[in-house]
């Protein structure tokens, strides 16, 4: 249980909300987004995690609309310097303060509250200073706009000199038994700092949720289908892995998205995984993974057989990689 979560007092484990509007091909309707996050809530999700990006401001929208009357029972975690341009209609990376500010008025705006629990930087900036980026979010936090301070995709490096200018809270970046970059120098940087790791696409992006067979099934605009791990010959590649992750979940008697969690979990006290479905019997599935418990030889055996030795394939394609600032294994 970190700071994130213990003023709740509820498990371990957050929802992401950026499918519900964004990057997995066509948005949820919006009446049955706001019942699947009523859903969440209800099986005791209390960590809702948005962001500027997500569907240009439409995900915070849908929050603040679902979750308003639930305001002082959740922790709302939001994220900015990253958005979809107004005239480009493109992703843009800006960490400038003056747009950093202007982003949490807008998120307060949309979100429909007065303060945002955690405020993360999306995308660390090349143009700007982190730590400029990080001292306009300060005057944030005086302000009493936002409760905390977050950095994303960032290096070991970047969170140290963060953290030098103001406490940061959290450091969010992906983190699954299939993408271990964090284990390269975050992990111990977050621990060392007494900050929380947010592990977001615990599930490797649904595939060590055992959901996806088959590439072609994905909806055109799906973002995994430019990313290197699912092209055809690594993707097939891949799921030659999933026959014996299928027997270590039958053994300890969970599902293989609940054998994923349990092992993000079991990295360390401080880890808070975010997964994203917009199923709601995937919910509360991923919330029950909190109750599995692995032994120390399954973790092991585990770390044997899902690595950055044996998946193939980056994990993001090069026009993604230039866009993140975490450490890359040598190839």
């Amino acid at each position: 249980m970190t700071a994130l979560n213990t003023e709740f007092n509820h498990p371990g484990i957050g929802l992401g909300c950026m499918n519900l509007s964004h990057a997995y091909g066509v948005p949820l309707p919006e009446d049955d987004a706001i019942r699947a996050l009523h859903a969440a809530f209800d099986m005791g999700y209390r960590h809702f995690d948005t962001a500027t990006l997500y569907g240009g401001g439409k995900n915070e929208q849908l929050l603040g609309k679902a979750l308003k009357p639930l305001r002082n029972d959740i922790f709302l975690a939001s994220k900015g310097g990253m958005q979809i341009g107004e005239q480009s209609g493109l992703k843009e990376i800006n960490g400038c303060p003056t747009t950093l500010q202007q982003q949490v008025e807008n998120s307060l705006r949309r979100l429909q509250v007065d303060h945002i629990d955690l405020y993360y930087l999306h995308r660390l900036d090349p143009n700007t200073p982190i730590e400029e980026s990080v001292g306009a979010l300060a005057e944030m936090v005086k302000a009493g706009k936002i409760g905390a301070i977050g950095l994303s995709e960032v290096s070991a490096a970047t969170l140290r000199r963060a953290h030098a200018i103001h406490p940061i809270a959290a450091l969010q970046t992906e983190y699954s038994l299939w993408s271990r970059n964090a284990e390269i120098a975050v992990l111990q940087a977050t621990r060392e700092l007494g900050t929380a790791f947010v592990a977001f696409s615990p599930l490797a992006r649904g595939f060590l949720a055992d959901g996806l067979q088959e590439v072609d099934s994905l909806e055109p605009k799906d973002i995994r289908r430019n990313m290197p791990r699912f092209h055809p010959d690594n993707f097939a590649a891949n799921l030659t892995l999933l026959d014996a992750f299928r027997l270590v979940a039958k053994r300890v008697g969970c599902t293989p998205a609940q054998l994923s969690l349990a092992w993000v979990c079991a990295q360390g006290d401080h880890i808070v995984p975010i997964p994203g479905t917009r199923s709601v019997a995937h919910m509360q599935e991923n919330l029950q993974a909190a109750t599995v418990s692995l032994s120390a030889d399954v973790i092991h055996e585990l770390n044997q057989l899902i690595n950055q030795q044996t998946v193939s394939g980056r994990r993001y394609n090069l026009a993604q990689q230039v866009e993140v600032d975490t450490e890359e294994f040598a190839e």
